[in-house]
């Protein structure tokens, strides 16, 4: 139904229920003179009369009441409809979907997704978590996260915290095999690798050189496309690792991981936030942005600066000297 008869059917109803045609319009938020010309082309378009007009009063005629008696409960009901999309677009309930990297992400969802729900227990999370670049159109997602540069126009985009990459070990990894003290001795060492989940590539490490970003290529003594994995192979001391200081950054400071070649740790790609239009957002959607922003924005537990990073390699060498 075009908008102009759907406004010209609400005048025909109000005017018969206040018994006048200014009163409508005053009711509508229209002039006079448009509520005239709406009720006109009603007429025009269903080619009866609708009220029998004098100067003082309306009255319906027969086509009319008819017509009142069909429409009035339809427009009653659509009424009710907008009312009730306005009042669950405001209400903290129902279905969010989320969508976000199955890779390195898992430490910040669950953090988040965990808070978020003591706040509002009466929303639904539907968290798909996927390496894949998707369109967030077609997979109606309320809220993503993605890792990289910025998503693609589209999409409103918020930069919520740098992703490290740091090269580290255990502990015991290091007592039995030594600490390498630059690059090239890497490949005396064992290093894990990972594997992209959905390329089925293996990802070479990227390390800071000088003021360049450049691929570092290691032989592989483990290798896999679960980050998880990786860590926990790292943590149990059978290999040099690059893992993210999203994943690593509590490991690190508890001393379970020595983070290595400290000059080479990298830092040129971060983690976004991106959605819709904002006006648009049902409240549940736009609470979750506003808990997103507001937790990562001091995002010191998931990244570890220069002097934190010098500070523990330092400990770390006193508590193997001892």
């Amino acid at each position: 139904m075009a908008i102009n008869e759907l406004r010209s059917i609400s005048i025909f109803v109000k005017t018969a229920e206040l018994g006048s045609l200014r009163k409508a319009a005053m009711a509508q938020g229209l002039s006079p003179q448009a509520a005239s010309q709406a009720l006109a082309q009603l007429e025009h378009h269903l080619g009866v009369r609708l009220f029998h007009r004098t100067t003082r009063s309306m009255a319906l005629t027969e086509e009319g009441r008819q017509f009142l008696d069909t429409v009035q409960p339809a427009l009653q009901g659509l009424n009710r409809a907008l009312h009730t999309a306005k009042r669950t677009r405001e209400e903290i309930a129902g279905p969010l979907r989320i969508a976000g990297p199955h890779s390195t992400f898992r430490p910040v969802i669950t953090s988040l997704v965990s808070e978020f729900c003591q706040r509002y227990p009466e929303v639904q999370p539907d968290v798909q978590l996927d390496d894949r670049i998707g369109n967030w159109v077609e997979d109606q997602v309320d809220v993503g996260f993605r890792i990289g540069a910025s998503p693609k126009e589209g999409v409103i985009a918020r930069r919520l915290l740098p992703l490290q990459l740091i090269i580290c070990a255990s502990p015991a990894y290091l007592d039995r095999h030594g600490t390498p003290i630059d690059l090239h001795e890497l490949s005396s060492h064992r290093c894990s690798v990972f594997r992209h989940p959905t390329t089925g590539r293996v990802v070479p490490w990227h390390i800071k050189l000088g003021d360049n970003i450049v691929d570092q290529h290691v032989v592989p003594a483990f290798c896999t496309n679960d980050e998880q994995l990786e860590l926990q192979t790292a943590l149990a001391g059978h290999v040099i690792a690059q893992v993210s200081g999203i994943t690593a950054a509590a490991y690190i400071r508890s001393g379970q991981l020595v983070p290595l070649l400290l000059d080479h740790v990298v830092n040129h790609v971060s983690l976004w936030i991106y959605y819709g239009s904002r006006d648009s957002q049902p409240a549940r959607a736009r609470a979750f942005i506003d808990l997103a922003i507001e937790k990562l924005s001091d995002y010191n537990e998931y990244v570890l600066s220069t002097e934190e990073l010098i500070s523990l390699t330092q400990r770390a060498h006193q508590r193997t000297k001892q």
